[in-house]
């Protein structure tokens, strides 16, 4: 499925502007680093609080603070992996390393949209009994998020 999406990609004037602009490739892995920090540093510490860290903390008012910032590093990381793979589409397609990313990612999603559907009304009652199923999911989430950027990371290496 990658090679069928690099193929679509590779020739449109997007993918070669993304290759050929001098400047294209090197903003767009800033931004994505940036949009990493946001989400991973945002989602990372509330799932560190979730876990049972920093109980001084209430989770509500955590969560309302944090969360944006990382739906907004969600948002910079879509945006500019959209610029990094249409730069170098068929090599990611090749990828196996990329193809693990795109998997933990979607792990990582699903496990915050379970965790919303399940907890979010709930929230208010972890400052003092935090069910064990939703630690051992924000822990999960915190391992997956940075499972990601791991294997993005190490796509240049493999």
């Amino acid at each position: 499925m990658l090679d069928m999406l690099a193929g679509l990609v590779e020739g449109t004037a997007f993918a070669l502007w993304a290759a050929r602009d001098p400047l294209a490739y090197p903003v767009a892995n800033m931004v994505h680093l940036l949009g990493l920090v946001m989400l991973v540093g945002g989602i990372g510490l509330l799932d560190l609080r979730l876990a049972g860290a920093f109980r001084a903390i209430a989770v509500v008012p955590l969560a309302a603070a944090v969360t944006p910032v990382a739906v907004a590093g969600l948002l910079l990381l879509v945006a500019s992996g959209t610029v990094l793979f249409a730069a170098d589409a068929a090599a990611l397609a090749r990828s196996q390393t990329f193809s693990l990313k795109l998997v933990v990612l979607g792990l990582g999603l699903g496990n915050a949209l379970l965790f919303r559907l399940w907890w979010q009304k709930r929230l208010p009652a972890w400052d003092t009994d935090a069910p064990l199923t939703g630690r051992l999911m924000a822990m999960g989430s915190l391992l997956l998020w940075l499972g990601v950027a791991g294997l993005g990371r190490w796509i240049a290496y493999s």
